[in-house]
């Protein structure tokens, strides 16, 4: 047999020699080994899954329907025959658990931010769009009468009518205006909290501003902050948070309810299928490293959280050029390898503000007559850029306007000007705003795009009609322009900016169907396994991964994402809808639980802890509505708790 021959040479050349070759290859030449076969360890038990079809994006060898693992390490991929032929005498078991299912390389989360997905997403949501969560679905609210009956329902629900109702997901496009009177409407008596969906503004009620000691002349004399608040409206937003954020914290971020938003969060990123995330541009601090090791570093956690260090925070904190390089290291040292763990020789800097609160920089400015604003002010932003590219770093960069978008290809043209580096990888990362000559420079450049799909869907309805206007709104997030430009692709949800369900991406990117059933940006859409790769092996080379996840060939880790439906011959409308049954992380199978069908819309989500997944077997720019800086922010005011 002609799959013989190539086994027979694969074991001449030897095991460590493949794995070298392939560690040496660029991506792209790697997509070319077919079928590859590598003997297994001889302590090792193997075993051989099967499944429907496994899609392996390898273009040489994309499908197969049996896949060889030892420990947590791929031995060979192919057709039952040709695994077990290159297997030799070597024993196994086969474990047909997948026979009837899809199996793909672990799904990727590119980007998002787990200490601000476990507080939101432990309040009521009442947001915009769904929110699928482990017990519950919380249902979009679509105009003012409906948020308001949604939190007078939330309100209703709770026995104790002095206890907190704190609640996320308002947003003024679509829930109208909000204050102190209407909340006082809800209850007079219960403290109510309402954060809104950037996470960068908060309106109290009455009850909440009494119980927490608030009064108007403490309000007063504190600069900036003092300007960004109002006193007879209960709304505090940007600077004015740090009026009120320790006191409110001591209430909301209880451990009690940190511990029990992380488990939700393993448990939601689980159901979704991510077996890995990173958060780029957070603040860690050791009694934050406390909380995430026994939770995120658990055992029982089927998936990677990485970290990439936070140059801005350098910035804000007066951290000088000389000393920039030390403290990263430094901070990189708290966790430089293992399942939880930061990313050496990678920085995250910031150009704009957020696309959620509109304050990217955009070169013809708003609609409305508003401004962006900067994160890092250009000067900073090149100062830091060249300190990290001249030392070797990959730098990930925050942007979302067209006028940050030129900012940063500009910084990047003088690096690459003045100190030339091949693959270096830059990423853009978020991509809401630009122009098809700015693409085309991103490809010039080298450098690589992790964009949020969810952008045009969820948010180019608004913004046609207000700030952008329809021809800037449409084209938010250019895809198919930036695969046109070969330029590597990759997917993200910012969460909690936006729902941590890498099939939701890939629905996003492929379709482009907005709320109202309109296609924002056809000429933008892209194939599905063009979309599969951005959470999968272009999610991993992001992450310089590309080695070791992100497909599935002989020598790398066996995380795979199962799945119910095959996404390539679905209706493309229908992908964000199929099953995950669960992963497969490191070579352990990790069943989603079932799910109940009483879930659903009813009843107040329970501040329980979410079970432990063991179903398994062996085998001072405030203004700039960035997630990156509440992070930041909240997990300052907790350290001083």
């Amino acid at each position: 047999m002609k799959i013989n021959h190539r086994l027979s040479s694969v074991i001449v050349i030897g095991f460590f020699a493949i794995v070298m070759f392939i560690s040496a290859c660029p991506a792209s030449a790697q997509w070319e080994i077919t079928k590859q076969f590598s003997p297994p360890p001889a302590v090792q038990p193997i075993t051989v899954y099967t499944a429907k079809k496994i899609l392996t994006m390898e273009p040489g060898n994309p499908e197969a329907t049996a896949v060889a693992v030892a420990g947590k390490r791929i031995l060979a991929v192919g057709s039952l025959n040709e695994v077990k032929a290159a297997l030799g005498d070597r024993p196994f078991i086969v474990n047909d658990t997948f026979q009837s299912k899809i199996v793909l390389p672990g799904l990727i989360d590119q980007h998002l931010h787990p200490f601000l997905g476990a507080l939101t997403l432990s309040t009521e949501v009442i947001a915009p769009e769904d929110w699928v969560l482990p017990g519950r679905t919380f249902k979009a609210a679509e105009s003012p009468n409906e948020y308001r009956a949604r939190l007078k329902a939330a309100d209703a629900s709770m026995k104790d009518k002095k206890e907190w109702l704190f609640s996320w997901g308002y947003h003024p496009l679509w829930h109208g205006k909000l204050d102190r009177k209407n909340l006082d409407a809800i209850s007079a008596t219960r403290p109510i909290a309402v954060w809104q969906r950037s996470c960068h503004e908060f309106f109290l009620n009455t009850a909440a501003i009494k119980a927490l000691g608030f009064t108007e002349e403490s309000m007063k004399g504190k600069g900036n902050a003092s300007k960004m608040m109002s006193w007879e409206e209960g709304h505090w937003w940007e600077t004015g948070l740090n009026l009120i954020m320790d006191p409110l914290l001591k209430v909301f971020a209880t451990p009690a309810r940190m511990i029990f938003g992380l488990k939700q969060m393993v448990a939601y990123l689980h159901q979704n299928g991510v077996t890995g995330y990173m958060e780029p541009g957070a603040l860690i601090t050791p009694d934050i490293w406390k909380l995430y090791q026994p939770i995120l570093g658990s055992d029982d956690t089927p998936f990677y959280s990485y970290f990439v260090v936070d140059a801005r925070a350098q910035v804000d904190d007066g951290i000088g050029l000389a000393e920039s390089l030390a403290a990263t290291e430094k901070e990189i040292a708290l966790a430089p390898h293992g399942k939880v763990s930061f990313f050496p020789k990678q920085i995250k800097l910031f150009a704009d503000g957020a696309i959620v609160s509109q304050l990217m920089q955009m070169k013809d400015g708003y609609t409305d007559g508003h401004h962006g604003e900067w994160m890092m002010t250009p000067e900073n932003l090149e100062q830091r850029a060249q300190l990290y590219w001249n030392a070797g770093y990959q730098l990930h960069i925050h942007v979302n306007g067209d006028l940050g978008l030129e900012v940063v290809l500009n910084v990047l043209e003088r690096r690459m000007r003045e100190n030339p580096r091949a693959n270096h990888r830059t990423v853009i990362v978020h991509f809401a705003t630009s122009t098809e000559e700015q693409v085309g420079r991103i490809a010039r450049l080298g450098a690589i795009v992790s964009a949020n799909p969810y952008y045009t869907v969820g948010f180019a309805d608004k913004y046609s009609k207000y700030g952008l206007g329809p021809e800037r709104a449409d084209a938010m997030v250019r895809s198919g322009s930036a695969l046109k430009q070969r330029i590597p692709l990759s997917f993200h949800s910012d969460l909690p900016m936006g729902p941590s369900s890498p099939l939701n991406f890939v629905w996003c990117a492929v379709n482009r169907v907005t709320p109202s059933g309109r296609v924002a940006g056809p000429e933008q859409r892209i194939g599905i396994m063009d979309a599969l790769r951005a959470v999968t092996i272009e999610a991993a080379y992001s992450w310089q991964k590309e080695n070791e996840i992100g497909s599935i060939i002989p020598g790398k880790i066996a995380n795979f994402t199962v799945l119910d439906q095959d996404p390539l011959v679905v209706d493309p409308m229908k992908v964000k809808d199929i099953l995950v049954w669960g992963t497969v992380f490191e070579g352990r199978i990790f069943p989603v639980p079932a799910r109940s069908p009483q879930e659903g819309t009813k009843g107040r989500l329970s501040h329980r802890p979410y079970p432990a997944l063991t179903e398994h077997e062996e085998g001072d720019h405030s203004h700039t509505g960035c997630s990156c800086e509440m992070a930041r922010i909240v997990a300052k005011a907790l350290s001083k708790l």
